[in-house]
């Protein structure tokens, strides 16, 4: 059994001192008590700030091989969708291996980063040219072999990805490489959910993920959500203003205004980048207990537009984090980012908070609680009984000097960045120690060689 004593713990009730927590074999939190006298000794780690850890509820980690390839500006005007035509070309060529290798290195560093778990919204399903491998999910396997290379706790999210664009328009080009009609999609995730049972720990799963109304239709939403009806459903929604009008010609309803009518969208649903929404659509996301994804490094990348925080948090809404494209890897970053792109629109400071109080703290639990949720894990508090997803921050850095407990994470997130990161338990398991992921010098060879294969293959 692991004991970890820390000098503050971010408890459900507030800040404590000289805390210990106690894991079982499990993967979960056995005991929790505060100590003042208590005197470290034998098998315990001790930790200057621990805190829960978060999910990453939306990660396409292939994507994390095209960081700083997708900066050169050429003739013309920019947008999400020349990116994707420069994604469609790099993700045409890679293979299973390579796959594998660059997920090594994204989980490795969301666990370093601070994340214990990750939601993959995985559709890179098939080989080029859209035939399937002998082993339908065969790539599916490969984020399972990083997820247990890494340590890290996975929800894996199979996509389904059945046309080219709204109104039913065919899968062109690299987009084959994603396809599924809905029979095949089924049992891709059966295959998957079988081998998960084998290969992955009892802290994993495997959801859903439609890939966007553009890319489904109303048929196919209803009939693989009902064959699926216990587990996380993930979907992309409103992220470009164009998705919003080709959704609109084609259903006659905004995105986020026709999902929430036509299907039985609840605390199960996580709509990713839902950043183009009326105030009547953000309110009604809100109440339908959905988790609003948000990927602000991502969002600010490809230029989205930022998410309706205030109007969306007052009506009751949850949200949580994802990296999305995995261009940059940040924890701290990537809460800043969320609140900063509301500062700059509404010209205004400290926007997402309804009340008084510590805004790095406030965003921090609601994003503990809306990952754990849309990632369907028991996580997200220092509690009895919910997974040890755990990460301790040094204490002693100058970021921390004059600050109170009540203030650690805003110096953490506005004033410090990943480097406080000490220490990270993925259900109990000790993957990041004295700041470095235990396998690196592994997975950072792997990634290496894995992009030299690449690069000379384009």
């Amino acid at each position: 059994m692991t004991t970890i004593y820390a000098r503050h713990a971010l408890l459900p009730d507030g800040w404590a001192e000289n805390v210990r927590v106690a894991l079982g074999d499990d993967g979960g939190i056995k005991s929790i008590s505060t100590e003042p006298d208590f005197q470290t000794q034998g098998d315990i780690v001790q930790v200057g700030i621990l805190l829960p850890a978060m999910a990453n509820l939306h990660s396409h980690s292939f994507q994390r091989a095209m960081a700083g390839r997708t900066e050169f500006r050429v003739e013309g005007r920019d947008s999400f969708w020349t990116w994707r035509e420069l994604m469609y070309r790099f993700m045409a060529v890679l293979t299973p291996d390579q796959i594998e290798a660059i997920a090594n290195l994204v989980f490795m560093e969301m666990l370093e980063s601070g994340y214990a778990s990750v939601g993959e919204f995985h559709y890179v399903h098939h080989q080029p040219g859209g035939a399937a491998y002998h082993n339908l999910a065969e790539t599916s396997l490969r984020i399972f072999a990083s997820a247990q290379t890494s340590g890290i706790g996975l929800t894996h999210l199979p996509v389904l990805y059945t046309f080219g664009g709204a109104g039913e328009e065919p899968l062109d080009g690299a987009q084959v490489r994603f396809g599924n009609d809905s029979d095949r999609f089924v049992t891709l995730v059966e295959v998957a959910r079988s081998h998960a049972t084998t290969l992955l720990p009892t802290d994993c799963k495997v959801g859903i993920a439609p890939h966007s109304l553009r890319a489904t239709s109303p048929a196919l939403l209803q009939e693989v959500t009902r064959h699926f009806p216990d587990c996380p459903i993930h979907i992309h929604i409103a992220e470009q203003p164009r998705e919003v009008e080709d959704v609109s010609e084609w259903l006659g309803a905004r995105p986020v205004e026709w999902l929430i009518d036509h299907m039985d969208v609840d605390q199960r649903w996580c709509l990713v980048h839902a950043t183009h929404m009326t105030d009547t659509e953000t309110i009604a996301m809100a109440k339908s207990g959905a988790v609003a994804g948000l990927c602000p490094i991502t969002e600010a990348n490809l230029g989205d537009g930022p998410f309706n925080g205030p109007t969306y948090l007052a009506a009751g809404g949850t949200i949580g984090l994802g990296s999305d494209s995995n261009v940059r890897i940040s924890l701290s970053e990537e809460i800043r980012t969320l609140e900063y792109s509301q500062r700059l629109r509404d010209v205004s400071r400290n926007v997402l908070l309804t009340g008084e109080g510590s805004v790095g703290e406030t965003l921090y639990r609601r994003c503990l609680a809306g990952g754990a949720q849309a990632l369907g894990r028991h996580s997200g508090a220092i509690t009895v009984g919910q997974l040890a997803d755990l990460v301790a921050l040094d204490d002693g850095s100058l970021v921390f000097a004059g600050l109170a407990p009540e203030q650690f994470l805003d110096g953490w997130i506005f004033s410090g960045d990943d480097h406080l990161v000490r220490d990270v338990w993925s259900a109990g398991r000790h993957m990041v120690r004295d700041g470095r992921h235990i396998e690196r010098d592994r997975i950072e060879t792997g990634y290496r060689k894995a992009t030299a294969t690449l690069m000379a293959s384009q």
